[in-house]
């Protein structure tokens, strides 16, 4: 987990930069303060930043500066635009992943900051190579849904399309395993998975991303609101009828978690948690 990020502040403006600079740092982070966009791309030659606060003025348009610092950083930085006369849409369209209004409110931080942290830890997650997951039954390897993940941010940057990424999780694996052994653990999973694929959409793409974990890529909605829906649909057939198909025998209970989350910008935007003994 990144728990201490290296953030690069790209403002002239010097008490924005001081008072960003203090609140990021007061949230346990680093930060250092860039006043001249062309030295961007020479910072992160030197250096690696894992976000970027970016004020694009007087630029008329973010664009190419967003460009250049996706092409000189080595590997995802995160990007926020900081602007006072931009939407959060019109960040996204222009290759950023979020967007911190002007004048700036600190206490908005933690909540941006944290949606940065937790993309890039899914970044990380997704892209661990070792420990991959074969295809089989209609869900695809972890390797081959990273790509579709990694396309879905891409497209993100260059079309400001919004993903977004269903994970479902057997949460109580280890206990399971402890109790009853590999087997009854692994059978558990195996059984959710089965589950997975007969209540997902033909448009579905499901994965295998950990032990007892399982994603969905949902790609270009037709509303915002259809992600949610499809978070509390699969929540809603678990509770029916999931948990006790998954149960077995001298298994002490199934507990599911649920979360959904939104590219580019790294945002949670439901969380569920669905436990047999409670949901009786």
């Amino acid at each position: 987990m990144l728990n201490n990020m290296k953030i690069l502040l790209v403002e002239r403006n010097d008490e924005i930069s001081k008072s960003l600079r203090e609140a990021i740092v007061n949230l346990g982070h680093q930060a250092s303060v860039e006043p001249m966009k062309n030295n961007i791309a020479g910072r992160l030659h030197q250096e690696h930043f894992d976000v970027i606060a970016l004020n694009p003025e007087p630029l008329t348009t973010p664009r190419p500066a967003v460009l250049n610092i996706r092409r000189a950083a080595a590997r995802f930085v995160y990007i926020f635009l900081m602007s006072d006369v931009r939407s959060q849409r019109e960040a996204i369209q222009a290759g950023t992943n979020d967007l911190l209004p002007l004048p700036l409110q600190t206490a908005q931080l933690p909540v941006l900051l944290g949606n940065a942290q937790r993309l890039i830890n899914l970044i990380q997650h997704l892209g661990d190579r070792s420990e991959d997951f074969p295809s089989a039954g209609g869900i695809i390897a972890k390797s081959a849904f990273n790509e579709l993940f990694l396309a879905g941010i891409d497209r993100a940057d260059r079309y400001g399309e919004k993903t977004y990424v269903l994970f479902i999780t057997l949460e109580n694996y280890r206990e399971i395993l402890n109790l009853d052994g590999a087997y009854a653990a692994d059978f558990a999973v195996a059984k959710m998975a089965k589950f997975l694929t007969n209540n997902r959409r033909q448009s579905d793409i499901v994965g295998q991303t950990g032990r007892a974990e399982y994603a969905i890529l949902l790609r270009s909605p037709l509303d915002e609101t259809e992600p949610v829906e499809a978070a509390n649909r699969f929540a809603d057939a678990f509770m029916r009828e999931g948990l006790s198909r998954i149960m077995s025998d001298g298994t002490p209970s199934v507990e599911i978690g649920i979360k959904l989350i939104a590219l580019p910008t790294g945002a949670e935007l439901a969380q569920r948690q669905i436990n047999s003994l409670t949901s009786k």
